[in-house]
């Protein structure tokens, strides 16, 4: 059995697959003392694991360490690439590129038959489109929406707010009305040069994940949701790398 996991900077997603297939999955705070303790099944029938992270070093060291105590499988982290199976990364330094982003990339490759782009709505917002060849055209990064509100509670002393008021598209009437609309105004705007980027260059589909997800969903954005996109550009690379 096969332990898959995305090591975000606040979450770790986790998917357990044996033969191509999904067993289980879930997700955890990563600074939890035992991320993986909702795994129902015993650590010695995992026989490989493989990890997607953007974290940083020490973090990832420390993440290593609890997968070795817990587990008897081999760890092995995978990085953005270059090129794999016709999907072109153009990054100059690829090693540069977080790995979440790859992988999603990836993902989705498998899964469209024309140019495409993904929207990752984690801690930041990230875009990358890929054309039909399989160029990766490059793409942006923006401020998470949790990112986003807490910069106003944490850097505005005077601008107090409940970040849970409900988004509801017209200008506010209280500061937090004011705030959350005004973070919906930002997000329609994405969305909107999403739409035009897309026309220009002839994608057809939009790949959406992410903790954020829904919400930019509920906002207007039109694409397929893939909750688990990442874990799933990951798998298929292992098991290209091992040859399954």
């Amino acid at each position: 059995m096969k332990l898959l996991i995305d090591a975000g900077n606040t979450r770790l997603k986790w998917r357990l697959e044996q033969a191509g297939g999904v067993i289980d999955e879930g997700w955890s705070a990563l600074r939890g003392p035992d991320p993986l303790a909702d795994i129902g099944i015993h650590p010695g029938n995992v026989s490989r694991v493989a990890v997607s992270t953007v974290i940083h070093e020490v973090k990832r060291l420390e993440l290593l360490s609890y997968l070795e105590r817990k587990l008897s499988a081999p760890v092995h982290f995978y990085w953005s690439e270059a090129e794999r199976c016709g999907l072109r990364n153009s990054y100059v330094d690829v090693r540069a590129m977080g790995a979440d982003r790859w992988h999603a990339m990836y993902g989705a490759w498998k899964h469209c038959n024309g140019g495409y782009a993904v929207i990752d709505a984690g801690s930041a917002i990230t875009v990358d489109y890929v054309d039909g060849s399989g160029e990766h055209l490059g793409g942006y990064i923006l401020p998470g929406m949790t990112m986003m509100l807490n910069s106003l509670k944490n850097d505005a002393a005077r601008i107090v707010f409940d970040a849970r008021e409900v988004f509801v598209g017209h200008p506010g009437k209280s500061t937090g009305e004011c705030v959350n609309q005004g973070l919906s105004w930002l997000i329609q705007a994405m969305i909107g040069r999403l739409e035009v980027d897309m026309a220009n260059f002839n994608l057809r589909a939009m790949l959406v994940t992410g903790g954020d997800a829904g919400r930019l969903l509920e906002l207007g954005l039109k694409g397929a949701y893939h909750p688990s996109l990442v874990l799933e550009g990951l798998a298929h690379i292992d098991r290209e790398v091992s040859g399954e």
